[in-house]
Parts: C-alpha cells; structure tokens; sequence
C-alpha cells in the first residue's frame, strides 16, 4: 500500500516512524511550513518533518492545504491511502476522496467524544478515568467520520498531558498498522458515529487556557495544572509576576472559601504553599516564577520571599 502521510506534531512523528519500519511505501509527507522559534525567530521544522528527512521521502509544506497548487501535489503523489494525524489544517474534499482508501485519521480520543483540535488536554483536566484513540474513516466534517478502530487507554491518577501524549501516540501507531492490515484484506468494519457529540468541540489550545481561576474547585485547578503540562503550562500570578504551577495536590477538598478569599495564602512551609479556592485547599508542590528555573517548592521558598498573600 502507498501511503502519503499528513501531520506536523510530535504525536504524528511517531505515527510516521510506525508506517515506515512496518514496510509501507511512503510516497510522500505533508506538514506545516517550518516556523520562527526562540529569541532570534530561527525557523524550525515541525517534528514530523524531521523524521521525513531521516526516512528520506517527498516533503510538502503548503502554507494552505486547500489551495489550487497544494492540492494538485498532493494527487500526483498517487496514494492508495492518505494517513492523517494531527495535520493542523482542513482538508479539502478533492484530497478526502482521491485515494482508493480514502483518508484516515488518528485521533486521541475514544470519538465521537472529545472532537477537535485539544482532545487530550480535556480528556485531562475533565477528570476522565480512561480515554483512547481512534481510527476514523475522515469525510467533510470536523471528527464526524465512520469509526474503524478504538483503543481505551486508561488515565492514570498523576497523568499530565505529556505523559498521556506519549501513551496515545504509541497505542495509535500500534492501531494504525493493525487497521491498515484489515483494510487491505476487506475485514475492516466502519461504523457510523452520531450527529451529535456526547462531549463540546474540543478547540486548539490557547496560552491563556492555562490561567488559573482561583474561584475554581481545588480538584478542577489540579486537573487542570496537569492537563496544562507541558505547554502551555498552568500559571497565575505573584507579587505582580508570572508564577507557573506545575505540581499540586489537594489537601482539604470539603473547606470551601468565603467570598473574597479564593486565591488567598493560608500557610506556607518547606512542604508547599497553601492557596485556598472555592472548594478545598491546593498545595503547591513545584512552581516557576517568571526569570527563573523550575523548582520544588522546598527550594523555592529558601530564595524566595513572598510579600503579597494572594495569587491571580
């Protein structure tokens, strides 16, 4: 079978990385252009790039997937199948059908729950106890084609949107060759999904989603500071500056706060810092302040000297 792969994140590197070690033709990789990174705006190339360069095959980067010329290079690529996974752009009906296979997406979640661009964050900081990936049979809509395949990955109770990345993206490569198996041997089932989803449309993540809203359960910001981490971290704000969190845990979740007091200190020691919100406390296990490296907060209260007792 050839295959052209679509993608542009680390979660699709290593789906690209499956298909070639499974023997499948890579006739040709698109992904996004390369893009200013760092102080000095160096263009970088995405990490599905990358590993195209290492396997050696064809690599289109369009600015705009549905456009004319980008269109017509990727049909001259001459697919059996187009595989798509975390591509970052819509794909017009012209690619969607060209293919004898058509395309098909993987996608980290069990669909048609936790359609769109975030699924994991969410799955994350909704408090899920389990989640998974799905190969889907893609058609014009967002997430709302035929489902192949599904594998459950349960989430574990530290898991933080990197750790569950990682778990994702290896059971989805896994899948993927399995389905693609099924596929050529005309054993693959498709199954409809509802019109509706059971879940809201999960939106690509934005820095500010990981602001910390005090007036929040403590159970919800500790969710949310590992659904937040690696990027775009969960943060709020101390003696006029950027405080990142990237570790609590909740100590008192019946105590709930009067009006006014959310966000406020009631203790510190070596152990955490103790942030009062709408419902419980949250300790404070491991924090960043703006200009400075990541530290426990055992360390980080021997340099530092907290002179206003409220956060946000």
């Amino acid at each position: 079978m050839k295959i052209v792969f679509m993608g542009t994140p680390d979660f699709a590197s290593g789906i690209l990385k499956a298909l070639f070690e499974a023997g499948y033709e890579i006739a040709g990789v698109v992904t996004q252009p390369d893009r200013p990174k760092g102080r000095k705006k160096e263009l970088v190339p995405s990490p599905v790039k990358e590993e195209a360069l290492k396997i050696g095959c064809p690599i289109l980067q369009p600015l705009k997937i549905r456009d004319e010329e980008a269109v017509k290079a990727v049909l001259e690529l001459g697919a059996d199948a187009i595989v798509v996974a975390a591509f970052g752009q819509i794909i017009p009906k012209a690619i969607l059908e060209a293919p004898k296979y058509g395309c098909l997406n993987v996608h980290a979640s069990l669909l048609p729950s936790y359609r769109g661009a975030s699924p994991i964050q969410t799955a994350l900081a909704d408090g899920c106890a389990e989640t998974g990936v799905t190969i889907m049979q893609m058609d014009e809509g967002l997430d709302t084609g035929d489902v192949i395949s599904q594998a459950v990955v349960k989430i574990a109770p530290d898991e933080t949107g990197g750790s569950l990345f990682d778990k994702l993206a290896a059971e989805g490569a896994a899948l993927l060759i399995e389905t693609l198996k099924a596929i050529e041997a005309g054993t693959a089932v498709r199954t409809p999904q509802p019109k509706e989803s059971p879940t809201p449309y999960c939106r690509m993540l934005k820095k500010e989603q990981g602001r910390i809203d005090w007036t929040k359960p403590a159970k919800e910001i500790e969710r949310l500071i590992r659904a937040m981490d690696p990027w775009p971290s969960a943060f709020t704000s101390l003696d006029g500056k950027t405080l990142k969190i990237w570790k609590a845990h909740v100590v008192k979740e019946e105590e709930r706060a009067g009006s006014g007091d959310c966000g406020r200190i009631v203790r510190q020691d070596r152990k955490g810092i103790y942030v009062r919100c709408a419902e419980g406390i949250l300790c404070l296990d491991e924090v960043q302040m703006e200009g400075r490296k990541r530290l426990m907060v055992s360390e980080f209260v021997k340099g530092y000297v907290i002179r206003n007792d409220r956060l946000g």
